[in-house]
């Protein structure tokens, strides 16, 4: 199941995903974006800067509904950058809006982090990696496990917060005690279903997003709500996990680390310019806490990002914290092992001689014709190659050539097309024409531009459209001086204040109907004469048989006569 992806309707080939993706996770096909899930680190900056709200997110809304109905026991852990995103008037207040929604604890996350800080302390005081990387932000591992995979062992072998609390919670209450995280990262959710390091911890993920919504739906104020605790002890200082130097301040809280120095960085593009660093061996002797949201994740892409700015949400939280140690230590056995390996996604490279032809293919022969404007979201040019060779993004991304393409084809029709076409301002100079114009004419077109409609042909339709600003379309006119008849379309194009004329020859077509009306009318008068002709004979008939009629019967009475009488006056 894919964690987020896009809308197949809604993409609008503005390739900003693709610009703001660094890891470069997304195919483009059939000019439709979608997420390529062994490349994706599932940061979710791709849906936070889509324009179109193209995004999809697999959400666990129903399921979690489904415990609720089910009167199943449900935990809730929630990140404790809520401090910073949800609005309140005393941080107790969203303990009790959660629990009207259902859930029959709520607790801390922090809470796991406090196992994890525990953790690091050790790789601290062991002092026996070269560097240690912090594996709370799953975006991170991801994207050391994929695109820095010789950084591998240098991440600390210990679960994130979130899996820790989840199988803290199940040890606490049993394996069929379920366990919703509730957080502002995308990225949990495929740490928590994908990875079968720490399958079962986590049955279901919600966003802020989500269960904002969520009490919006279900007319549950928040600052109407009464004040009521968290069912864990304070986690006191590990509640600063989600803010930028955050994890460090827990793990240092009380005690000095000489053995390492203290790294804390934010920020996808500055995350990896420094493992490209490390990868160069040009950092030793480094703690480094790394988060791929700016800021961390007090701000993540599914923090309802409406509601506060970054630095309010981070003063929100630091005044809430305190800044000591949790006073109690869990004495619940919890696996907090993790190892992590090369996951580097398999990428077929191109040729030098695969790359020239790709480039070829959208016009770009020389050095000097690659651009390099980045409209297509690749830095570069033979970046952009790469990835329509690797099927990750077509020719028609590359602006230049699409802008250079259509243009082409415009001229292309203009040409071809057997109409007359001209362009004119409002003196009737003529600003452009096409090549079938200019053989009407018979001028060239640098001698077109530079005479007048008028001096051609009738313009006073032309004029009137200046005046009205209403096009004409399919006028018969007759164009004397080119002796041709044709339809006449005229529109006024208001951005130049200028007019378009188009003239479609169709006097063949008039000469081709004149003909078949006279021919026509030599059918009827021809008709016309036969049936006179048949009348006169048919008449002159009717005579004859008259005549021949009365004669015949003047000789069969005399035959009659003679043979009735015969004999009689002997």
């Amino acid at each position: 199941m894919k964690v987020i992806d896009f809308k197949d309707a809604r993409c609008r080939h503005c390739y900003k995903c693709v610009r703001y993706c660094d890891v470069k996770a997304i195919l483009v096909k059939n000019e439709q974006a979608h997420i390529i899930p062994e490349n994706c680190i599932h940061c979710g900056h791709c849906l936070e800067v889509c324009p179109q709200n193209a995004k999809t997110f697999a959400s666990d809304m129903l399921r979690v509904k489904g415990y609720l109905r089910d009167g199943l026991r449900t935990v809730i852990s929630i990140a404790p950058s809520y401090l910073g995103v949800f609005p309140y008037e005393r941080p107790g207040q969203v303990v009790d809006a959660l629990l009207k929604l259902g859930f029959s604890e709520v607790r801390e996350t922090a809470e796991g982090a406090a196992l994890v800080t525990e953790e690091y302390r050790k790789l601290l005081k062991a002092g026996e990696m070269e560097n240690i990387i912090t594996t709370c932000c799953p975006s991170v591992n991801d994207l050391i496990e994929k695109y820095y995979p010789s950084l591998a062992p240098m991440m600390a072998p210990v679960v994130s917060p979130m899996i820790a609390h989840g199988r803290m919670i199940k040890s606490m209450y049993g394996e069929d005690v379920k366990v919703v995280f509730l957080g502002p990262c995308i990225a949990k959710k495929q740490e928590a279903i994908g990875d079968e390091r720490v399958e079962g911890a986590i049955n279901a993920i919600l966003t802020f997003e989500e269960v904002l919504q969520w009490l919006s739906a279900e007319k549950i104020d928040i600052c109407r709500c009464e004040e009521k605790p968290m069912s864990n002890p304070s986690p006191a200082v590990n509640q600063l996990y989600p803010i930028s130097g955050g994890v460090t301040k827990a793990v240092l809280a009380g005690e000095l680390c000489e053995t390492y120095h203290k790294v804390a960085v934010d920020g996808l593009k500055h995350c990896m310019q420094l493992f490209e660093s490390m990868e160069k061996g040009e950092l030793k002797g480094c703690f480094i806490e790394a988060n791929v949201c700016e800021g961390g994740c007090v701000k993540g892409p599914a923090s309802g990002r409406w509601s506060h700015s970054q630095a309010l949400a981070k003063v929100k939280m630091e005044r809430e914290v305190k800044h000591t140690e949790a006073a109690e230590k869990s004495t619940v056995d919890v696996a907090m092992d993790k190892l992590f390996y090369e996951r580097r996604p398999k990428m077929e490279e191109p040729s030098e001689e695969d790359i020239k032809q790709i480039l070829k293919a959208t016009g770009k022969y020389t050095q000097t014709d690659e651009l390099n404007c980045g409209a297509c979201g690749y830095p570069t040019c033979r970046e952009k190659a790469r990835a329509v060779y690797q099927k990750k993004a077509e020719l028609g991304m590359c602006l230049p050539y699409a802008i250079a393409r259509a243009e082409t084809m415009a001229n292309v029709v203009m040409d071809e097309t057997p109409n007359l076409i001209f362009i004119v301002d409002r003196q009737l100079r003529i600003q452009e024409c096409n090549k079938r114009a200019q053989t009407a004419l018979e001028i060239s077109r640098e001698e077109a531009l530079e005479r007048y409609l008028f001096e051609f042909m009738d313009v006073t339709d032309i004029e009137e459209i200046f005046d009205a600003k209403k096009s004409i379309t399919n006028k018969k006119v007759s164009i004397e001086t080119l002796r041709m008849t044709a339809l006449e379309i005229l529109v006024y194009i208001e951005e130049q204040d200028a007019v378009l004329v188009i003239y479609q020859d169709i006097t063949k077509e008039e000469e081709a109907k004149l003909k078949r009306y006279q021919l026509k009318m030599e059918t009827v008068e021809m008709a016309q004469a036969v049936i006179d002709k048949q009348m006169m004979v048919a008449q002159e008939i009717a005579g004859l048989l008259g005549e021949t009629t009365a004669e015949t019967k003047v000789t069969l009475s005399k035959l009659r006569d003679s043979i009735l009488f015969d004999g009689e006056g002997e």
